[in-house]
């Protein structure tokens, strides 16, 4: 559960809307976009260092540095550095939080 939160109503959509998040501003200052992925394939671009994690469905992982797919599932998280790109497989759907974090 997120607490103490500002809610941009405007939603963030990428990929001709296939991907969709909205953004949560903390009380200490911190943000943390929910989000939803339907079936596809995705690049993305990180600026700072975040925290994903599953919330429901499934997503495949190619992370920074790394060789090998993962599949992460409902409760799994991964951390992906800032200043990076890591891609992303959909094969169903992907409900999903990412945290913005301190490097």
């Amino acid at each position: 559960m997120i607490k103490n939160v500002d809610a941009v109503k405007k939603a963030n959509i990428y990929f001709d809307g296939k991907v969709t998040s909205r953004t949560l501003q903390q009380a200490d200052g911190s943000k943390v976009t929910l989000g939803f992925m339907l079936a596809g394939e995705y690049t993305f671009n990180t600026n700072e260092k975040e925290l994903m994690t599953v919330l429901q469905g499934a997503m495949t992982v190619l992370l920074p540095g790394e060789t090998e797919w993962k599949t992460i599932t409902e409760g799994e998280e991964f951390v992906v550095s800032g200043k990076s790109a890591f891609q992303v497989k959909v094969t169903e759907y992907a409900d999903y939080s990412c945290s913005y974090l301190a490097e």
